[in-house]
């Protein structure tokens, strides 16, 4: 992968000192990094899976609605922050690298250096509890 904007590189560092998942993709939707939390919810350690290009993640994790109906990818909360530069908040099922379903929150934030450039997304994450 090409050298990353700096910014994209401390958030990076940022992500690995924090206790909840973090995600981090790059403008052009490219899965950069994700923490140690992450690894347990997203199935698999990330220095097995290593970045992932954007046209393989969809592939990669299926995703639906908490109550198992279709989420239309322009729904979901990394793609809107992408796409709209904006903010998002959701809630999800999708299915990990190991196999596994998983419920969750996410909350994805645009970054962007001024005036405007798109960076790229952070979105954290978390199980919803089992009922």
């Amino acid at each position: 992968m090409p050298q990353q904007p700096v910014e994209l590189i401390l958030l990076r560092q940022w992500a690995s000192y924090m206790s909840i998942p973090i995600w981090v993709m790059d403008a052009h939707g490219d899965l950069l990094y994700y923490n140690r939390p992450a690894e347990e919810v997203l199935g698999r350690e990330f220095d097995i899976a290593g970045p992932i290009q954007a046209r393989e993640i969809a592939t990669l994790f299926q995703t639906r609605r908490i109550d198992g109906s279709d989420l239309p990818n322009e729904e979901l909360p990394l793609l809107v922050a992408l796409l709209e530069h904006q903010p998002s908040h959701g809630s999800l099922g999708f299915q990990g690298l190991d196999g596994e379903w998983r419920a969750v929150e996410v909350t994805a934030l645009p970054i962007l250096r001024p005036p405007g450039e798109m960076l790229g997304v952070v979105a954290m994450f978390w199980e919803h509890p089992a009922p």
